[in-house]
């Protein structure tokens, strides 16, 4: 029950944490209107980098969401050129995650990081879908013990300014496992093959939990 209110937060907020709740004692002591903002500003904090435990399906003929947020859009696409990838046909599930999601990503199956790339790029509106081609990025291709490839790319956005991954190439990763997060307000883009669509656009998704494709 504890953890369900006060969830841990991921070690990329202790900075900021620890900023803010410093800030706000210091304001506090000169004016009460401004340090009561910054409390309010400080509870934010905590809840943007809250890293709650999530409880994934354990079954790899299904795709878990990689992020907290809303399905934008669903559509074929070409695979990312980064990846060598562009002459192969995917589904493509974005999901954008605005300033009150959970920020932490995760691994939708369980497989092998086969290959790592970050992007260097703009801060546009994550949501726009020229995002995906021009924003900074970093890309995961994961391979399952069927040979299936995933591909999961963390978008940055507007005002996110930091993308971090915190696994590395020739991991092995179970399904839900988290692999990083983007920093105040971004997108995740899953693309996928030979699965039936499961979720639908418009639809609020939470990252390791809700399903997004089948067999």
């Amino acid at each position: 029950m504890f953890n369900t209110i006060f969830p841990k937060i991921h070690k990329e907020g202790y900075k900021f944490l620890a900023i803010s709740i410093l800030a706000t004692f210091v304001v506090l002591f000169f004016s009460n209107f401004f340090g009561s903002i910054l409390i309010l500003i400080t509870v934010w904090v905590y809840y943007f980098f809250r890293d709650p435990e999530r409880y994934s399906i354990n079954d790899d003929k299904f795709l878990v969401s990689p992020a907290d947020g809303l399905i934008t859009n669903i559509s074929e696409r070409s695979g990312p050129v980064e990846l060598r990838l562009e002459n192969t046909t995917y589904t493509r599930v974005s999901i954008f995650m605005n300033v009150f999601n959970c920020h932490v990503n995760r691994t939708p199956i369980s497989g092998k990081v086969e290959e790592i790339y970050y992007k260097p790029g703009k801060f546009l509106n994550a949501s726009l879908d020229k995002a995906s081609e021009e924003n900074e990025r970093n890309y995961f291709k994961i391979k399952t013990s069927s040979g299936e490839e995933i591909i999961i790319i963390q978008i940055a956005g507007l005002i996110a300014r930091r993308i971090v991954c915190q696994v590395e190439q020739d991991q092995e990763l179970k399904q839900g496992e988290r692999i990083g997060m983007i920093r105040f307000g971004s997108r995740v883009d899953i693309y996928f093959k030979n699965k039936n669509i499961l979720a639908k656009q418009g639809q609020n998704v939470v990252a390791g939990e809700s399903l997004i494709a089948g067999e």
